[in-house]
């Protein structure tokens, strides 16, 4: 529910952003806004999820979240806030949206395992994925059909971004009762004090963890260059010349790919050679951007799209199962907060990375090198990283035990 707002905002943020600007540059710094608050929180976020009610956490930050959707729909309300082509009173909010998906994130990676039997917990992933692909395939969607919505009357000026914002605000309002009404499993917290050590325990473990390096570091890197959703608005306004709609159908199109792929994995799960798997689906991914970013056509576009989000929804369930199965419960929050960092590196400043590029060379070289970088970073991970190669059953004790046979089986310097 909340994803399926989020996703909607966004499509009204991107084309507000770029109608007011015509930069691309500008357009990155929206995924800037939103990652930044998690370079400085993330770490202090973790250590919070291991040490409070992740619940209670979880309610303050989509509360919080609510808030700044409000002061979105006040800002294109506004008829000085935006006038002259200022776009920083967006960063702004963007940022305050930011800080609560800080806090919200390792709590709620956090939470699941409580909420589940370990024996059903990669079936839950999968059915997590499915829903939040559900909610991905179809937020951009509602958002570029909200958007151009033909308002007259009395309710003509709801028309464009205030009709997403007030459907985002709905969105939030709903998880915010649905979150308030789930009883967790209790969690037995250490009540370890708050210190540079302890926050960055999470940082260590994952380091020691190379399996959980591997993962993270490979979608942190592939992603974050191969990413071209940032790009969406300038591929469908000059390339594409297909609209807001047209916008709301790339952006969806991922998610379509991701949804598809995650309902085979209902039916058949990964059983083995998972870390093989991965690789292979994120060298995929590289391949399917290269082939978006030198398309032409609307359908070969989606289509791209489509296997871009299929192959990438593989390394989704894959990186997060070991993500929670090779961790201790009490550990969980933390190491879910330096995941959270990566994929929020990998994602809002992949975005402005991607912004970056296309005001250096155009859009179209800046998502072709940003595929071919996703290649040459699935070759490296398999060559540095081969307790990823080599991980097979998703399993918390198929898992734990790869990791002590490989540590086991390093030389000691």
């Amino acid at each position: 529910m909340v994803i399926l707002g989020a996703e909607a905002q966004s499509v009204a943020v991107a084309w507000q952003v770029y109608e007011i600007t015509h930069s691309p540059l500008k357009l990155g710094l929206t995924g800037l806004a939103l990652f930044l608050p998690g370079i400085f929180c993330m770490l202090g976020a973790g250590h919070a999820a291991d040490r409070y009610d992740r619940r209670r956490i979880i309610l303050l930050c989509y509360g919080v979240q609510a808030v700044c959707t409000a002061v979105l729909l006040w800002l294109s309300h506004s008829s000085w806030a935006l006038a002259g082509g200022r776009v920083w009173p967006i960063y702004a909010v963007l940022i305050g949206i930011g800080m609560g998906r800080a806090f919200s994130g390792p709590a709620t990676s956090a939470l699941l395992p409580s909420l589940v039997p370990k024996d059903h917990f990669v079936n839950a992933v999968t059915w997590g994925a499915t829903v939040y692909q559900v909610a991905n395939m179809s937020g951009p969607a509602i958002g570029g059909l909200l958007f151009t919505l033909p308002l007259s009357g009395a309710i003509a000026h709801w028309r464009g971004a205030p009709l997403v914002y007030c459907f985002t605000l709905l969105m939030l309002g709903g998880y915010i009762l649905l979150i308030g009404m789930v009883r967790p499993d209790p969690v037995v917290k250490k009540n370890v004090a708050f210190s540079t050590r302890t926050m960055l325990a999470g940082l260590e473990y994952v380091w020691r963890n190379k399996l959980l390096l591997g993962s993270i570091s490979l979608d942190l890197f592939a992603v974050m260059l191969g990413g071209a959703v940032a790009l969406l608005p300038i591929f469908a306004t000059d390339i594409l010349h297909a609209g807001p709609r047209g916008l709301g159908l790339l952006r969806a199109m991922p998610s379509v790919g991701a949804l598809f792929v995650s309902l085979l994995l209902v039916l058949k799960p990964i059983k083995r050679r998972a870390g093989v798997m991965m690789l292979a689906c994120v060298g995929i991914f590289g391949a399917a951007t290269i082939v978006f970013g030198l398309s032409k056509s609307m359908w070969s576009s989606l289509l791209a799209l489509f296997v871009v989000g299929a192959s990438d929804m593989v390394s989704v369930v894959v990186r997060s199962s070991m993500l929670q199965l090779a961790t201790p419960p009490e550990m969980r929050g933390r190491v879910s907060a330096v995941n959270w960092l990566f994929v929020g590196a990998s994602n809002e400043f992949g975005e402005f990375e991607s912004g970056l590029t296309a005001s250096w060379w155009g859009a179209v070289p800046a998502v072709v090198v940003g595929g071919i970088g996703s290649l040459v970073v699935t070759a490296s991970a398999a060559v540095l990283f081969p307790r990823l190669r080599k991980a097979d059953a998703l399993t918390a004790d198929a898992l734990m035990e790869a990791e002590r046979e490989l540590s086991t089986a390093e030389p000691i310097n």
